[in-house]
C-alpha cells in the first residue's frame, strides 16, 4: 500500500442501541462500532457520504485505516463488515477492528517496476504491460510495506513475470497459492500483426502447394 495510511475520520456516538443507531441515520450518519485491541468497544458514527464514497471506491475490506475520532487517540483498524439495508443495498451500520503490531491482515501492496532502462525486451521495441500493479498479500500490521519491487532487467519480448520471482518482505506472502503473473513483456502491436500475416503467408504457401500436389497424381 503506497503512500500514507489513509484517514478516517468519525465522531463518537453517545447514545447505543436501535434508538441511537436509527437517529444517527435520519442526521446522515451510519453508525458503528470500534472493538478490540485490549480496549472497550467504541460507537462511533460516521458521514453517509464519506463512506458511501470509500464504498463504491472498492477494496474497503482490505485497507488499511488510520481512524480519527476527538478525544480518543488515532488507532490503525480495517473494516471486519459492512451490513446493508436488504432492499436498498445502502450501508446500514460497520464495524471496525482495532490492530496490535502482531495483527495479521491482507491488504493490496503498490507494484514499482525497476530495470525498465537496460531491459533487452523493452530496447526490442517490446512493450511492458503490468498485469498486476497491486498485489494483494498477507502482511503484520506494525510492518506495512509501501510497495514491492518487480526487476525487469532481464526480460525478453515474451517473457512473463510471476510472484515467485519477486522478493517480498519478511513475514508478507501472497494470498493467492498459484504463481500467478504481475508482469508481461509483449511484442509491438505492430510487429505481433507482421508476424501473424507471415504465417498466414505460410500456411497458404503450404495449402497451395498441396493442392498442386493432389492435381499432379490426379
Amino acid at each position: 500500500m503506497a503512500g500514507e495510511i489513509p484517514d478516517l475520520v468519525a465522531q463518537e456516538r453517545t447514545g447505543t442501541g436501535k434508538g441511537a443507531a436509527r437517529q444517527a441515520r435520519r442526521d446522515g450518519m451510519v453508525p458503528g462500532i470500534v472493538f478490540g485491541g485490549d480496549v472497550d468497544p467504541l460507537p462511533i458514527n460516521i458521514p453517509f457520504n464519506m463512506l458511501f464514497k470509500k464504498l463504491k471506491e472498492g477494496r474497503f475490506k482490505s485497507t488499511l485505516f488510520n481512524m480519527k475520532v476527538e478525544g480518543h487517540d488515532d488507532v490503525r483498524v480495517i473494516c471486519r463488515d459492512v451490513q446493508r439495508h436488504v432492499v436498498k443495498d445502502l450501508p446500514t451500520h460497520v464495524d471496525f477492528m482495532r490492530l496490535r503490531r502482531t495483527t495479521k491482515i491482507n491488504l493490496f501492496i503498490a507494484v514499482e517496476v525497476e530495470g525498465e532502462d537496460v531491459a533487452p525486451g523493452l530496447k526490442k521495441g517490446g512493450v511492458l504491460t503490468l498485469i498486476r500493479p497491486e498485489v494483494e498479500l498477507v502482511v503484520t500490521a506494525g510492518d506495512i510495506p509501501d510497495h514491492i519491487t518487480i526487476d525487469i532487467s532481464e526480460m525478453e519480448i515474451g517473457d512473463n513475470l510471476t510472484i515467485s520471482s519477486v522478493t517480498l518482505p519478511e513475514g508478507a506472502k501472497p494470498t493467492i497459492d498459484r504463481d500467478f503473473v504481475i508482469a508481461q513483456l509483449s511484442a509491438p502491436a505492430g510487429l505481433a500483426s507482421s508476424d501473424e500475416d507471415e504465417d498466414d503467408e505460410g500456411e497458404e504457401a503450404e495449402t497451395t502447394a498441396d493442392d498442386e500436389a493432389e492435381a499432379t497424381e490426379e
